[in-house]
């Protein structure tokens, strides 16, 4: 196989040896070190800490493998990373504050989620390791500067933006999910030891993002509206 055709990851691996696929790239190692230590000194809060856990766990452990296999476990990967991991690191980092508002940075996020998830996008990233470093750190860093910028915007504005990536996580999903052929080649022949077939596994993934993403995106406008109700209460009291 041309080295250059295996994803950053490692070749998909099997089900009787996933869990032996584990990510020592001392690169990624020493990233994450220094990461933790520029934290540290920075006095990161609590939820950084297990924001910065999960990043550490998506890519290190044999998840990062499974990913290779299955398109469905790279999505879920991608919404761990975004709509889990980068909401901890900003409740972590409260000094953060990104340049630019609210509506800025979600359009960002909403368009980088986009451009990697389109097929030939997806596919060049997973034959090139620095494109496939571009894709995750954009994908994380417009996400972190979605959450840490809904901060500064007011509680409406923020629940707006919260529904609006709601939506669009929703559309993207059916459309993946409602795709008559596969489309993402990297995954044709990865699938089927997994007792998926590429279409299938294409489904599922579709309906990650359609349910069960749209809905972290959904409980937290309930939870700011939540919160925004709450407050005359605390006023009068």
């Amino acid at each position: 196989m041309d080295t250059a055709s295996i994803p950053y990851c490692g070749p998909a691996p099997i089900p009787a040896d996933w869990i032996m696929h584990w990510n020592l790239d001392p690169w990624l190692l020493l990233a994450l070190g220094i990461a933790a230590l520029i934290a540290r000194r920075r006095q990161a809060a609590g939820p950084f800490w297990f924001g910065f856990g999960l990043i550490a766990l998506l890519f290190v452990s044999p998840l990062c493998a499974l990913s290779s296999a299955l398109f469905s476990v790279r999505v879920a990967h991608h919404i761990v990373l975004t709509a889990v991991a980068a909401p901890l690191l900003a409740l972590g980092l409260p000094r953060l504050r990104p340049r630019g508002g609210g509506a800025l940075w979600a359009a960002a996020h909403i368009l980088a989620f986009w451009i990697w998830h389109a097929p030939a996008p997806y596919a060049f990233a997973l034959a090139h390791d620095g494109v496939f470093w571009l894709m995750q750190l954009s994908l994380l860093a417009t996400a972190l500067g979605f959450w840490t910028s809904l901060r500064s915007a007011s509680p409406p504005l923020a629940i707006g933006l919260l529904l609006v990536m709601m939506v669009q996580m929703g559309l993207i999903g059916a459309l993946i999910t409602f795709a008559g052929t596969p489309l993402y080649l990297p995954h044709l022949a990865t699938t089927t030891a997994w007792g998926l077939g590429p279409l299938e596994d294409q489904q599922l993934a579709g309906l990650i993002m359609w349910a069960p993403a749209a809905a972290l995106y959904l409980g937290a406008a309930l939870w700011t509206g939540w919160h925004l109700l709450g407050e005359p209460r605390r006023v009068a009291g």
